[in-house]
């Protein structure tokens, strides 16, 4: 409680609120303190009054065979990964709980999330309310059933000051493909920072797996905790809705040359990236990828396998992998070469073959992260250019996306 009161006063908060659920990230093993906290928790008899879910842990519980890290390591993440559980957490172990029919909130409802592109997603897209928890301050949330009364809380803090549209350059292959919402994504966390956005002239009825997409971009490059899309997310049936019927405080337009510019932002690997050059793995599935995400890949592959020594590699989480395997996905994905992981994502855990040749990804948080954390060069690309990079073990562009020969 002290911990919660004290964010309320840094928040300038009157008052705590009663929330209805939570999405704890401190399961993820950062050091001994991690555990040393959950233990006090534990020691003190601590329970969560609410339903909570967990975020990634350190390892794929289900599949250990597939760290390739220290085996201390490996050990300290498992045991914080339980000890979470004797909180009375749900044990779901992903980074998209909005993914699962019991974890998502509704409309206007008051909830503790934390990890980026689930906060976002939450605010976003579900309509539900929760400002940017973090480790420590989640499962505080959790356990007192409260949150600070403040920002994203609040009606005034949900109202979009920043209006971005697309400019008439950008062509209809990129508009039309699932590519254009991380690189947009990455776009608006850059020009937002931490301000709520509204997107005006997508068209209406964007999916959740490209507003997922959208989100975790946007989340990753700045401090977004939401946006809007002009008939797509539920405050933004009309731009008014989402201004509150104000003014926007600054208005801008997204070019072509700005799409590019963060497609090749989120390319390290330099003339790596050149196509025809080899790569080493394609990593799919960040956030964790939906069972659409899934089905999508298998028709990509239409029958093929990667090409020798390329890793194809799709992140998921453990129920909804439970439904590809009661459906036979997953047992033709892996007839298709395709690894699968749960409980953790390949940016954040030592689970990639070792290669010196770059990683392909689709996902625009992958490809921000990974450079630093496993320490690969990354080739950016969309879904359609990454599963046939696979099976050709070269870097392939489409040029009806990127309007480049």
């Amino acid at each position: 409680m002290r911990l919660v009161v004290l964010a309320a006063e840094a928040l300038d908060a009157r008052r705590l609120i009663p929330i209805t659920g939570a999405h704890v990230d401190s399961c993820l093993y950062h050091g001994e303190a991690s555990i040393d906290f959950v233990d006090r928790l534990l020691d003190g008899g601590a329970r969560v009054a609410v339903p909570t879910t967990l975020n990634v842990g350190a390892l794929d519980l289900l599949h250990p065979e597939l760290w390739r890290g220290d085996r201390s390591a490996a050990e300290r993440g498992r045991v914080l990964m339980e000890r979470y559980r004797q909180l009375g957490c749900t044990p779901t172990y992903t980074c998209a709980p909005y993914q699962l029919a019991f974890a998502r909130p509704g409309i206007g409802e008051q909830v503790a999330w934390a990890e980026s592109n689930a906060i976002v997603f939450c605010n976003s897209v579900l309509g539900a309310r929760t400002e940017r928890y973090g480790d420590f301050s989640d499962i505080a949330c959790a356990i007192t059933g409260r949150v600070p009364d403040a920002g994203l809380h609040r009606d005034e803090g949900r109202r979009a000051v920043l209006v971005l549209r697309l400019a008439d350059d950008v062509p209809r292959g990129l508009r039309e493909s699932d590519a254009l919402y991380p690189v947009l994504g990455l776009v608006l966390g850059s020009r937002a920072s931490s301000r709520v956005a509204v997107l005006d002239g997508l068209p209406g009825g964007v999916s959740e797996d490209r507003l997922k997409a959208l989100g975790a971009a946007a989340a990753s490059s700045g401090a977004v905790a939401m946006f809007h899309v002009v008939g797509s997310t539920p405050e933004a049936p009309t731009l008014a809705s989402a201004l509150q019927d104000r003014d926007a405080e600054e208005e801008g337009t997204v070019t072509m040359a700005d799409l590019r510019a963060a497609r090749d932002q989120l390319t390290t690997a330099g003339e790596g990236a050149v196509p025809g050059r080899p790569i080493g793995c394609v990593s799919l599935g960040t956030p964790h990828a939906s069972l659409a995400e899934m089905e999508a890949i298998e028709a990509e592959l239409a029958g093929s396998q990667p090409a020798p020594g390329v890793e194809l590699l799709i992140s998921t989480s453990r129920h909804l992998l439970a439904e590809a395997e009661e459906s036979g996905l997953a047992r033709r994905l892996r007839d298709s070469g395709v690894e699968l992981l749960v409980d953790t994502c390949s940016y954040i855990a030592p689970v990639l073959r070792p290669s010196p040749l770059p990683a392909m990804t689709d996902s625009a948080k992958w490809a921000f992260y990974a450079p630093g954390n496993i320490g690969v060069e990354v080739v950016f690309g969309s879904r359609r250019e990454c599963v046939r990079s696979a099976i050709a073990g070269t870097v392939w562009r489409d040029p009806a996306v990127w309007g480049e020969a």
